[in-house]
C-alpha cells in the first residue's frame, strides 16, 4: 500500500478503536460516556435489586452497568456485569428495562477488539496483508454498525417507556452513542483507503513490469 494511503488508514483505524475502547469501558469507570441517559425531575424513584431509592435526578445506561444521580449531588452504580436490567418506579407506574435490551450491547467490545486487529493489519505494506486489512475493517465497521443500531434501540425503548411513567424528566443519547456512530464511519473510511492504496499499488506494479525493457529471443546467445 502505498505510503500516502499508509498512514491515513492507520490513523483512522487508530482513531476508531480509541473511541471504540472508551465506550466499551464506559460505566463506572468512564462515567461520561454512556449510551442513553434520563433526566428526572427529583420526584421518581428508582428500585434496584431490593432496595428503593427516592429522589432520583438522573439514570444513565451504559455498556456494562448503569448509574443513578441524587437530588443530593451522590452518584450510585450498579454492580459492572453483561446484561443487566433496572426497574424504575415512579408515583403512578412503573418500568423494566430488561437484559434483552442491554445484552446486546456487549458488540462494542468486541468492534473495539476487531478494530485493533484492523489497525495492526494496516501497519503493513505487504499487498496481500493490506488485502486482509481492508477486510477487517470493513468487519468492524459492519460490528460498530449493529452496535449503533442496538444502541439506537435501547434509547428508543427507554424513551418510550420512560414516558409512560408520566414524569417531567426526557431521555437523550448520550456521548458513547455519537461515539460508536463516529468509529463506524472511521472505520468505512480505513477500509476505503487500504483499498484504494492497495489498488493504486498494483497498478503502479503492473505499469512498471510492462515498461520494462525484454530482450529478444537471439540476446539470450550473446556472449557476456
Amino acid at each position: 500500500m502505498g505510503r500516502a494511503f499508509c498512514i491515513p488508514a492507520v490513523f483512522f483505524f487508530f482513531a476508531a478503536f480509541v473511541l471504540l475502547f472508551i465506550v466499551s469501558v464506559s460505566l463506572p469507570y468512564l462515567t461520561a460516556m454512556d449510551i442513553t441517559r434520563v433526566h428526572a425531575d427529583g420526584n421518581t424513584e428508582l428500585s434496584a435489586a431490593n432496595d428503593t431509592i427516592s429522589q432520583l435526578r438522573e439514570l444513565i445506561f451504559a455498556i456494562r452497568a448503569y448509574c443513578y444521580d441524587l437530588t443530593n449531588g451522590n452518584r450510585v452504580c450498579s454492580t459492572t456485569g453483561h446484561g443487566y436490567s433496572v426497574v424504575v418506579n415512579s408515583t403512578s407506574n412503573s418500568v423494566t428495562i430488561g437484559s434483552s435490551w442491554t445484552r446486546g450491547l456487549a458488540v462494542h467490545p468486541v468492534a473495539a477488539g476487531v478494530a485493533f486487529i484492523a489497525l495492526l493489519l494496516a501497519l503493513s505494506q505487504h499487498i496481500t496483508v493490506t488485502l486482509f486489512a481492508s477486510l477487517v475493517g470493513f468487519l468492524a465497521a459492519l460490528l460498530a454498525f449493529i452496535a449503533f443500531i442496538i444502541d439506537v434501540a435501547l434509547f428508543a425503548y427507554v424513551k418510550d417507556q420512560m414516558g409512560n411513567l408520566g414524569f417531567g424528566g426526557n431521555t437523550i443519547t448520550g456521548p458513547g452513542f455519537w461515539l460508536t456512530f463516529t468509529s463506524m464511519i472511521l472505520l468505512v473510511l480505513g477500509g476505503c483507503t487500504v483499498c484504494f492504496g492497495r489498488r493504486r499499488r498494483r497498478m503502479a506494479n503492473a505499469t512498471s513490469t510492462s515498461t520494462s525493457p525484454k530482450e529478444g529471443f537471439f540476446s539470450r546467445f550473446k556472449r557476456n
